[in-house]
């Protein structure tokens, strides 16, 4: 059996993060996590789908991992799903396929359920066999994702793509963890579909296997209740980092590298991982889940905690860095930083400070691509900073207001208040009017003295 793993996406709701494949997570990019895993659950034939924008990288892992990969890409990325699998059409075969996007972080039990349904499936002696299976999650609240309408037998009648909150077709989503006994025939009815349920282009792989079921095929929802997470806001990110560590580092275990230098009077709390040549110098505090990169130095009376800071990183003195991602090469220097996504090759100057909690204590809302004008969204949480890209400085004493995002390759003046979104490779400076005067003041000789004999 392949596997087609769906990697080319350009999350408009990510942005600035280029590529969410390739956030790191304890030092390894998420897709390497996710194929691992793969490994690890007995496929070894992988399809990456990538665009021009990550192909190089993807074509990288084959070199780095077990698992053998072939790499496309998808050059139409407007035609989403559709396109990926289409784009892979020759690599796919005539043998069965697992289809997995790279957009769902999912636990290894994911994968065993399909394989486990597969299984049964072939003892089965009833004459209704599933052509295919598709995995469904339970969820409590409203989901914007496809729902899974199903007949009594568990078999499914349709994929009702992001209907009206309240007329969901049932409690279970859609997890793009699919199974096809005979591929071609997704094939056929993603080259003739047109239009998604929904009018519109995102939606067309689900409206594909709607026409599938029509024609008689028999596709069969597994029920799934591990781990599950989309990655479709920046915010989400700290919540994979959570699972990833919990995962790979079992509890009351911390991992601190032999080649660490940890200061006597440094302070390590909790489920800590400290990669090599990391440098966690006198007076600091790294409380866990926590990450520090390899070569990243935490300087004097800093603090890092719930974080997954990057390789080379420096946080500087008197810096506190709380429930953030940072990439590589992050410069910080007497700063704040709280809940925040930071980019690669980004340097705060001193004082700077991330804000990440509103006056009125509400909750924090950002701004998301929508076509021509960013839609509002909501993040869930009071407690919300930055989002920025690569290749930003910033200059000594700036603020950032809560859910701001800085585009890659800005600088940012020193002195001024963030208030907005910053599009890339811009440079922000505020207006700086002095208003200089005589100097009439003055210490006599009595009063030096005062002070003096004071000291």
């Amino acid at each position: 059996m392949k596997v087609l793993v769906l990697a080319a996406g350009r999350s408009k709701r990510m942005k600035p993060i280029e590529d969410k494949n390739f956030l790191n997570f304890l030092g390894q990019p998420l897709i390497k996590w996710q194929l691992s895993m793969l490994w690890e659950c007995g496929f070894k034939d992988v399809i990456l789908v990538g665009g021009a924008h990550n192909l190089s990288r993807l074509k990288a892992l084959d070199d780095e991992m077990p698992i053998k990969i072939d790499v496309v890409e998808q050059k139409n990325l407007n035609e989403g799903m559709k396109g990926a699998v289409l784009a892979s059409e020759k690599l796919i075969g005539n043998e069965p396929l697992l289809v997995f996007s790279s957009n769902d972080v999912v636990d290894i039990g994911a994968f065993e359920s399909i394989l486990d349904a597969v299984k049964e499936n072939e003892k089965c002696k009833d004459k209704v066999r599933a052509d295919g299976f598709v995995l469904a999650k339970k969820v409590e609240e409203y989901f914007p994702g496809g729902y899974l309408q199903l007949d009594g037998g568990g078999f499914i009648k349709k994929i009702v793509e992001k209907p009206e909150p309240g007329k969901e077709p049932s409690d279970l989503i859609n997890i793009v963890v699919h199974y096809f006994k005979n591929p071609k025939v997704l094939v056929k009815h993603l080259k003739k579909v047109k239009s998604g349920s929904g009018n519109g282009k995102d939606d067309l792989y689900e409206s594909a296997i709607s026409d599938m079921i029509a024609s008689g095929a028999k596709l069969k929802a597994v029920d799934y209740d591990g781990y599950w997470q989309a990655i479709k806001y920046p915010w989400h990110v700290q919540e994979v980092f959570k699972y990833l560590f919990n995962l790979n580092v079992p509890a009351d275990k911390g991992r601190i590298s032999e080649t660490a230098q940890i200061a006597k009077n440094a302070i390590i709390d909790g489920d800590v991982v400290i990669d090599d040549n990391a440098r966690i110098m006198d007076g600091a505090i790294i409380k866990g889940p926590c990450y520090i990169g390899k070569g990243t130095i935490v300087a004097m009376n800093s603090l890092v905690r719930e974080s997954n800071v990057g390789e080379k990183c420096v946080i500087g003195f008197s810096s506190e860095v709380a429930r953030s991602y940072l990439g590589d090469n992050v410069w910080t220097h007497s700063n704040y930083i709280g809940d925040s996504v930071i980019g690669n090759d980004v340097s705060f100057g001193a004082g700077t400070v991330v804000g990440n909690l509103r006056l009125d204590e509400g909750i924090i809302s950002v701004n998301v691509e929508n076509g021509d004008r960013p839609k509002k969204v909501s993040t869930g949480t009071n407690k919300w900073g930055i989002v920025t890209g690569d290749r930003i400085r910033v200059g000594v004493n700036a603020s950032f207001m809560p859910g701001v995002k800085i585009g890659s390759g800005s600088y940012i003046g020193a002195g001024i208040v963030v208030g907005q979104d910053i599009p890339e490779n811009s440079f922000v400076k505020g207006e700086v009017k002095l208003n200089i005067t005589e100097n009439k003041g003055s210490f006599s000789e009595e009063m030096r003295e005062m002070m003096r004999k004071k000291l």
